[in-house]
């Protein structure tokens, strides 16, 4: 086999160049606030640029006083997960499925309201909630966190159930199975990866959320760690070691999952692609 000629190997050279540089200067705030919480001593302007020592007592102290926190996100979020998938696997498959009068301006439809500033929705549904007795509660911020995802999961979705062979439905219904056993039996399973690609990125929309946990929450009943955080930095100001810690400790669910679902991601996202 002829080696690669020189050029070619100078490209490979600086593109690998280029793709490191960037690495380090996305993962750089990622490392200085790990960095940050490793000091728990120091001030924002004292902070080493590496640690001398791995000092946890700020993970200690951020873990006590940001647990049960970390523990109402996980709930919301995976509640949320739930709700988002519950309408946005029918909503989708009804979309792609069934030739029905203006689908494409329905879908264009919900593009839209992705463009809708979250304090916009965020002050509109405060006084629905109070009228509904949501505020405060732990379903009422499922639901509107689970709002943020639907239409994503819809137009995700949508472009995958749209790939699947009409052929495998009309034999699923030949087989006596109805729409509904064929949606939960042949469509359901077919469309495991965009399943998983929406939920995940359902989860991540409802654990980042602050706006709705700011507006629709007027107690500490229900303070996910997003508020959390928000109100640490006020009260611990000059004690950025446990802010950082606590923020490393908001970022490992989601890190976690990005890692473990990346293959479906890929897939879920790039399966609607090609029909």
């Amino acid at each position: 086999m002829a080696p690669h000629p020189p050029t070619t190997a100078k490209r490979r050279w600086g593109s690998t160049v280029t793709g490191v540089l960037i690495l380090c200067v996305m993962l750089f705030p990622l490392y200085w606030m790990l960095n940050t919480a490793l000091q728990p001593g120091s001030g924002l302007l004292e902070v080493a640029p590496v640690p001398g020592s791995l000092d946890l007592s700020g993970f200690s102290k951020a873990l006590g006083d940001q647990g049960g926190r970390l523990l109402t996100s996980l709930v919301v979020a995976l509640g949320a997960v739930v709700l988002c998938l519950t309408i946005a696997a029918p909503a989708a498959y009804g979309l792609a499925r069934f030739r029905l009068r203006g689908t494409r301006t329905l879908v264009f439809g919900t593009l839209i309201t992705q463009m809708v500033p979250g304090i916009v929705i965020a002050n509109a549904l405060y006084t629905s909630y109070v009228d509904l007795g949501l505020v405060n509660s732990y379903f009422g911020l499922m639901l509107a966190d689970a709002s943020l995802g639907i239409p994503f999961s819809i137009v995700l979705m949508r472009s995958f159930m749209v790939s699947i062979p009409g052929e495998v439905i009309e034999a699923a219904q030949l087989d006596g199975a109805g729409p509904v056993r064929t949606f939960l039996r042949v469509v359901v399973p077919m469309s495991r990866n965009s399943l998983i690609t929406a939920g995940l990125f359902a989860f991540l929309f409802a654990w980042s959320d602050f706006m709705f946990a700011l507006t629709l929450n007027t107690t500490d009943d229900v303070k996910p760690v997003t508020l959390g955080i928000y109100q640490y930095i006020g009260a611990h100001v000059g004690d950025w070691g446990s802010v950082m810690a606590a923020s490393v400790l908001s970022a490992v669910p989601a890190a976690i999952l990005l890692v473990v679902a990346q293959k479906y991601i890929a897939a879920g996202i790039t399966g609607g692609s090609v029909k």
